[in-house]
Formats: C-alpha cells, structure tokens, sequence
C-alpha cells in the first residue's frame, strides 16, 4: 500500500512516518491484501493539539475517511487510525453478515472515490451574505447505485454528513444523511400516482 505522510505547517519526522506507516500496514494486512493507499495530514489545532486526517483508498470504490486531535502528534494519529480500523471492521462485519458468514471483497457498481472538485472564487471574509449567493464550488461525483443499507454503509465509510444515491429496488433517487442527534436520515421522492 502506497502511504503518504505530510504535515499542514509542521515537520514530520522519521520517528512518525515509521510509525504511521506500520500502523497502516498493519490495518491493511489484516483486512485487505491489497489496499491502494492512503493519505495521512498532520496539523495545528488549537490549543497547541495536534490533528490528523487520513483518506483511505482501500479498494477500488472504498474510501476511508477519519480525524482526531491530540495533545502530541502520536496521540492524534493513533485515535484517529483507531477510527478508520473500526469503520473497517464494521464494514467487514457488514460484508460477512450479507455473505452468510464468508467474507468477500465486494466492488460496488461504478467508482465512488473519483469525485471532481472546482474552486471558482473564494468568498470575502468581510463580506454581508447576499439574498442570492454565488455558487462559488461545484462537485461532480458518479451516484452510486446500491440498497439503503448499503447507502449508510457508505456514508459511515466516508465519514460525511449527506449522500445522494440511486436506489437499487426503486430506480428512484434517494439521500441519506446525519442528523443533529446522531440518528440517520433517509429522503426519498414522493411517487406520483
């Protein structure tokens, strides 16, 4: 697996790459033979703590996403590889319940993780909000097609708040999301009729 490690405004030293590095390797080998890579950011927070970011390309179509802060840059890394290991093993605990109690390295239709991004124009900080605002990003990414419980799925994976999908028994468009309480939020267009 291709790992790499830089820092957001401080050094990295060997000591943390090594360390980085055979964590990942070992969450790797323990549930995929061939991960693609991963992307590992250390930064300042505030108060003096340290954050981590880590992307993972697991496999074609699964990605990782997770982040921690703590008091040294070790402490931020380790909480935050703790998280991408147990949305790993929830994934694996997922795959072998669908699959009877084999587990397999299911690919979903289609690539999720090629997901476009464009900066037009960064907002003013000083500026009022407007009645109509500029669109100033655009994201373009491939909808999956897939179950809703393949949609949770995926957004634990990912890590983000919303998901737009295609449902798999419906054909129809459908968005899961995170609530406010924790709880998940499903959105499905109303059928006319």
């Amino acid at each position: 697996m291709e790992i790499r490690v830089s820092g957001h405004q401080i050094a990295t030293g060997d000591a943390l790459r090594t360390h980085v590095e055979d964590r990942l390797q070992g969450i790797a080998t323990k549930y995929f033979a061939r991960a693609i890579s991963a992307h590992v950011t250390f930064g300042k927070g505030p108060h003096d703590a340290f954050t981590c970011d880590i992307v993972a390309h697991v496999m074609h179509g699964l990605v990782l996403k997770g982040s921690n802060e703590g008091r040294d840059a070790h402490v931020a890394f380790d909480g935050t590889a703790d998280k991408i290991e147990k949305q790993l093993r929830r994934y694996m605990r997922r795959l072998k319940d669908r699959n009877g109690g084999t587990t397999q390295a299911v690919q979903e239709a289609g690539a999720y993780d090629n997901a476009g991004y464009t900066l037009f124009q960064e907002a003013a900080q000083d500026v009022e909000p407007e009645d109509h605002p500029l669109i100033i990003a655009e994201t373009r990414v491939d909808v999956p097609e897939s179950s809703v419980s393949d949609a949770v799925m995926m957004l634990d994976l990912r890590n983000t708040t919303a998901l737009l999908f295609k449902n798999s028994g419906s054909g129809a468009y459908n968005m899961v999301y995170r609530r406010g309480d924790g709880t998940i939020g499903w959105v499905e267009p109303q059928r006319g009729g």
